[in-house]
Parts: structure tokens; C-alpha cells; sequence
């Protein structure tokens, strides 16, 4: 499990059949000080709710397709929640 931020939507005209209705958004990948790393992903949106600019817990392979209400999807990244707060523990120099 990874944590993102939602930068954006993705509007596919075409879509694999029993993902009808299932959004995709575009993910940057946060380190544990919410800082960008690494490069976006494409999520689908298992809460239904992620909107730009949230903070979400995004899993992978196939963790992601058992997020999601038709199984198996055929994902490779999830959203499985919106996070409130992140609490780091300061990292001892060395």
C-alpha cells in the first residue's frame, strides 16, 4: 500500500466490459512526508469518492482488481481510501 495525491481524471470512450462506472485518475505516488516520487499512475477508483487533490491509499498487481466491485478487474492500481491525516516519525540522522 502506497500513499498518492490525486492530480487528475482520465476519460476513456472505451472501456473494458464490468468497469463501466469505475473512474480512473491520475495518481503521483507520495513519500511518507507527502513529497512527490516517483511517476504518476493510473488508478482506479475503488471508494467511489477520490476527487483531485485528495491524499489516497493506492495498492498494486492483484490487490487492485480485489478492490474493485466486479472481480477480478483488470487493473494494475486501486484506490482503496482517503486518508484524513499522515503522522511520520521523525527519522533519526545516520
Amino acid at each position: 500500500m502506497e500513499l498518492g495525491r490525486v492530480t487528475g481524471t482520465v476519460v476513456a470512450t472505451t472501456i473494458y466490459p464490468g468497469l463501466e462506472g469505475i473512474r480512473l485518475l491520475i495518481v503521483q505516488p507520495l513519500d511518507r512526508h507527502l513529497r512527490p516520487r516517483g511517476r504518476h499512475v493510473v488508478a482506479a477508483d475503488g471508494v467511489a469518492m477520490a476527487a483531485p487533490g485528495d491524499v489516497v491509499s493506492v495498492v498494486a498487481s492483484r490487490e487492485a482488481s480485489l478492490a474493485l466491485p466486479a472481480l477480478p478487474g483488470p487493473v494494475d492500481h486501486a484506490i482503496v481510501a482517503i486518508v484524513d491525516s499522515v503522522e511520520a516519525l521523525q527519522e533519526e540522522p545516520g
